[in-house]
């Protein structure tokens, strides 16, 4: 009763700052300038919360401690959460704050708590803002644009990749803000590209904010906050609104441009375990433990997040929901998705119809659930709406990832042909796809073509033409750029969803390194020169996804639609060969053929009897035709692609 009595004054002054009862999905901190809200879910067998207000980032002591008042416990059946509240009467614009849980006797350390949606330089303190000051001119009416998924082409990229070089001439180069600068955008549009994936761009831990003025790098795959922008993308990472404002600025600009935006997100592990938000808030809780009470490290990185826990798999719907609400973020790229159970992953699909949600059907290692629960490829059928990478596809054509040095499709060997028909059919049961022969996979998983995503090459292991130069003896720099551009038509003309990194367009090399998260800009920048060295192959790429968009028939959508459509020619050796017929998707054209031919020696291939316009050979694309020819066979050329119609 006493304990009721005690309570009963706080709950009151809490509910007349918010404008709702706070729940636990609810941001931690509300800022007004009256009055600023903060709240914190802990176990509910923490002792005490104290929240430290500051003037500054990093440093100095506190200017207000305040012990924060228990307000409720949660009702959810064996779910152990405590809500603790309190309420500053002042304006905490500029402030930063931390809290800090007492638990089992001992203050656990500071943390500027596991939602914090504003940060100071290195995130190590949430900051107080007002996050209207966020929104740029014009950000209500920022509109994502409509594009079914079965339409779109993903470019993956990095922000200090794609713009730190000074032949690329961006006035912020490896910023945010190099996306809304005009050669930045016209280049992607010019591309034809209609979606860009970025490289996590939440505030991680491997770059320190304060040394930008130092060489540094890290592809960001080590959250510290995830509901908040990195700032060494911005202008400015001492203003925690301005890595906000510019974030919001690049995805205004996309979405002006016609390119939708997908942030790869890293829900599943931390940079550390002792010094997470997490562990600080609620130790033991978020990381998922093996049966002798060790942490679980299917991730490689030391530790995994528990996704089948209720507020951790609150956690990541709720902030993915955040970044869709106010990012206006049109979809997810989910690293590692094979350590997420899968009943997470389809919950996120429900309360997120709209926005793409794919990512990579494996784990790095042993996770402590078992593979049944989890959001691994071989589990797609179980997850309508999400889709995973063909790895089947990408290793069928450039040769296993265990081996930077062993070919497969593109050098030449073969052995290979069933794998890329698995992923021309867009990773579906295909009655002329045989399964015993595809890697990797002795099943089709998808259930839905737009349930894989088709790539060659992506941040991770080699890039395209590094692989292509490690693996194909004694290839020559022609040889090089016809393998390249014919990976490229098997991705673009794939049943699933087309997927390329950055820079491929312009022969991108990363000086043979395989894993390059942490080399210098020298090994992962752009070199925009090569757009005027190798110009065929940005005409080529361009031309083969306005090849793509033309055309109903490349992106059907509907494993029926494939099955009926799609029918592949007899294999030869490195040959792939197949023809969607009968104005597949209400096609103008009636008959398409498509012949990948990967061998040093052209190929001759049988059709059916005709008079056939052909639109790309050579290495040359022209939607309203190359050359005509009429008969029962046609000669491909070598390590090209051959596409015609009827």
């Amino acid at each position: 009763m006493l304990a009721m009595l005690i309570m009963m004054p706080i709950q009151a002054q809490l509910m007349t700052s918010f404008t709702a009862e706070p729940k636990f999905h609810d941001p931690e901190v509300k800022y007004s300038k009256k009055s600023t809200s903060f709240q914190l879910m802990t176990d509910n067998d923490a002792q005490e919360v104290m929240l430290n207000i500051y003037d500054t980032a990093t440093g100095g002591t506190p200017v207000k401690s305040e012990s924060m008042a228990k307000y409720c416990t949660s009702p959810i059946i064996n779910d152990k959460s405590m809500l603790w509240c309190t309420i500053i009467y002042e304006d905490l614009k500029g402030k930063f704050y931390t809290f800090n849980v007492k638990k089992d006797g001992r203050w656990l350390g500071e943390t500027q708590g596991v939602r914090a949606m504003a940060v100071g330089i290195n995130g190590q303190r949430g900051a107080i803002i007002d996050m209207k000051d966020t929104n740029p001119k014009r950000w209500n009416k920022d509109r994502s644009p409509v594009i079914a998924h079965k339409d779109l082409v993903i470019y993956e990229m990095h922000h200090r990749d794609y713009s730190i070089d000074p032949s690329g001439g961006f006035t912020y180069p490896g910023k945010y803000l190099a996306l809304t600068e005009r050669n930045g955008i016209d280049h992607l549009k010019k591309l034809g590209v209609n979606a860009v994936h970025i490289l996590p761009s939440y505030d991680y831990a491997s770059v320190d904010e304060t040394r930008l003025n130092e060489p540094q790098y890290n592809w960001g795959y080590d959250p510290v906050n995830y509901w908040v922008p990195e700032g060494s993308y911005s202008t400015d990472p001492n203003d925690p609104v301005a890595r906000i404002q510019e974030f919001k600025r690049m995805v205004q600009a996309l979405h002006k441009a016609g390119i939708k935006v997908i942030l790869d997100v890293v829900f599943n592990h931390t940079f550390d375990i002792d010094n997470s938000a997490f562990q600080r808030t609620r130790p033991g809780y978020y990381y998922r433990k093996n049966a002798d009470g060790t942490y679980s490290n299917g991730s490689g990185c030391g530790n995994e997040t528990a996704s089948e826990q209720i507020r951790m798999c609150d956690y990541i719907i709720d902030c993915c929901k955040y970044w869709v609400k106010e990012y206006h973020i049109d979809g997810f790229r989910f690293d590692l998705m094979g350590i997420h159970d899968i009943k997470t992953m389809n919950r996120l699909r429900k309360e997120l119809p709209d926005v793409l949600i794919y990512g990579e059907g494996w784990s790095a290692g042993n996770c402590a659930l078992p593979q049944s629960m989890l959001a691994m490829k071989a589990n797609i059928s179980q997850m309508p709406g999400i889709a995973a990478f063909s790895d089947e596809m990408r290793d069928g054509l450039r040769g296993p990832w265990d081996g930077d040095d062993k070919a497969a499709f593109l050098g030449g060997v073969k052995g290979n042909e069933e794998s890329v028909k698995f992923g021309i059919a867009g990773a579906i049961q295909h009655p002329q796809v045989d399964m015993t022969r595809v890697n990797y996979s002795k099943a089709a998983w998808a259930t839905q073509p737009t349930q894989m995503i088709a790539y060659v090459s992506c941040h991770d292991d080699m890039c395209l033409v590094d692989r292509l130069r490690a693996s194909v003896k004694g290839i020559t720099q022609d040889e090089l750029i016809r393998l390249d551009l014919l990976a490229q038509t098997a991705v673009m003309t794939s049943q699933g969803i087309p997927f390329m990194l950055s820079g491929e367009e312009m022969l991108r090399d990363k000086k043979g390194v395989h894993n390059s998260y942490n080399s210098p800009d020298s090994v992962n920048h752009l070199d925009w020169n090569n757009l005027k060295r190798y110009p065929q192959v940005m005409e080529y790429y361009r031309d083969l996804i306005a090849l793509r968009k033309a055309h109903p028939a490349f992106r059907l959508g509907d494993a029926d639609l494939v099955r009926h459509h799609l029918e592949f020619l007899p294999t030869q050796d490195c040959v792939v060969a197949y023809r969607l017929k009968g104005h597949a998707g209400g096609d103008m054209w009636q008959d398409i053929y498509v012949v990948l031919n990967a061998n040093r020696q052209s190929r001759t291939i049988t059709v059916p009897d005709g008079n056939y316009t052909i639109v790309c050979r050579d290495d040359q694309i022209r939607n309203i035709g190359l050359d005509t020819f009429s008969g029962t066979t046609v000669n491909v050329p070598a390590q090209s692609a051959l596409i015609f119609h009827n």
